[in-house]
């Protein structure tokens, strides 16, 4: 009974291990759910990318609406890769922990992509994004080690 035990602890602590740096589901290795991160920038909505464009970065595929957008991205990638390896950047902030985010609740902040987990956690986001910035930029480098 002990051993069962101590197996059940480590199974309900292994989501306290760092995630992959890129968020993209469990299922999946595509970035932003295949959305074109570039879109964000150039459309100013979120623009599902295609397989026809694509490109391996920091251990996703990252898909592309263009071959324009995807030579935009090889070129500064960070400039257009969301913060926090696109999870929810209130749950970085708030709760110093990871989830998912959903690539239509979106903003950018001073040329920079922030995602959140669905439309409520993002009016909180909305309500301090000055200071939730602040306390995720804090937080990141820690969870991603």
């Amino acid at each position: 009974m002990k051993k069962l035990f101590a197996l059940l602890i480590v199974l309900v602590s292994l989501p306290a291990f760092a995630a992959d740096e890129i968020y993209t589901g469990i299922f999946s290795n595509k970035a932003l759910n295949g959305y074109d991160t570039v879109a964000y920038f150039t459309q100013g909505k979120p623009v599902k990318g295609n397989s026809q464009w694509q490109l391996e970065y920091k251990g996703a595929d990252w898909y592309f609406s263009s071959q324009e957008n995807l030579n935009k991205f090889k070129a500064a990638p960070e400039a257009y890769a969301p913060q926090y390896g696109g999870y929810c950047a209130w749950a970085i902030s708030a709760k110093n922990d990871f989830a998912s985010a959903d690539p239509n609740q979106w903003a950018i902040v001073d040329g920079k992509l922030y995602l959140n987990y669905d439309a409520e956690v993002k009016s909180w986001w909305d309500q301090d994004r000055a200071g939730h910035i602040s306390a995720a930029d804090k937080n990141w480098p820690a969870l991603i080690k």
